[in-house]
């Protein structure tokens, strides 16, 4: 027992060694500008434009399901004049850019990974590489920067739509007038705060995209490896995804 699980450990940080190595060695072929700028925008279009719908009707009812819960509270302890801070402060720093990047995880990292899986299955992989074409510049490269580039765009479209979506919800109990829910939003929602979510969906966009291209070209035995690799992109990416948020959050606010 003992034996097997040295075995594995050893093999988990082998992995996380392998993985380190290929993240600088991407960053270092993306600051030294060696990619393809139509690359970039083929993949601007394929992973953001198609991300927009699931990603606004998620922060939609996320936005008025927590605004039901606000409201109700607040209106029980006598301070409705509170609540457009509150679902202001929770959307923009913590529920707009955790769930956003949770989506987008599940849609576009589940993508990335089944793509270049298959290309890896395929062999078009190993013919770009003697085609003299690296793997890196031609099918990492261009999605780490797309996506770095798209998702603080999607998360501030998720912020503004879960917003409103909290304002609906909250107008319509009758006791909470549009005036005094922009007014507490705007005294106890600062500029940070909305910089802090940005930040964060910058940070999950790299833990994205390198963990999804990642085990995409670590693809080995098949269709079924192809399916097994996807799974485990998702699962790993929304993991580090949570542990990253609560971090940085503590960095953000309570230092």
């Amino acid at each position: 027992m003992l034996s097997s699980l040295g075995s594995k450990t050893f093999h988990q940080i082998t992995n996380f060694g392998k993985f380190v190595l290929f993240a600088a060695n991407t960053l270092r072929e993306i600051f030294g500008f060696k990619y393809k700028f139509r690359l970039v925008f083929e993949q601007v279009v394929h992973l953001g434009i198609n991300s927009i719908p699931i990603v606004t009707f998620t922060a939609l009812f996320v936005g008025m399901a927590f605004s039901v819960q606000v409201v109700t509270e607040l209106l029980r302890f006598g301070a409705p004049d509170l609540v457009g801070g509150v679902v202001a402060i929770a959307i923009w720093r913590e529920l707009g850019p955790l769930l956003t990047g949770v989506v987008i995880a599940g849609r576009v990292g589940a993508a990335i990974t089944a793509e270049i899986g298959s290309m890896k299955v395929n062999e078009q992989v190993d013919a770009l590489n003697v085609m003299g074409q690296d793997s890196i510049i031609y099918l990492v490269a261009p999605r780490v920067i797309a996506l770095f580039l798209l998702l603080p765009l999607l998360v501030g479209l998720a912020d503004i739509v879960g917003f409103f979506g909290g304002l609906l919800v909250a107008i319509s109990t009758s006791m909470i007038n549009y005036v005094s829910f922009f007014s507490s939003a705007n005294t106890m929602l600062n500029s940070f705060d909305i910089l802090s979510g940005l930040i964060k969906a910058a940070v999950f966009s790299l833990v994205i995209s390198l963990n999804a291209t990642h085990l995409g070209l670590n693809v080995q035995y098949g269709a079924q490896d192809v399916g097994k690799k996807t799974r485990k992109s998702v699962v790993i990416s929304i993991v580090i995804i949570f542990g990253l948020n609560y971090v940085l959050s503590v960095l953000f606010f309570a230092t």
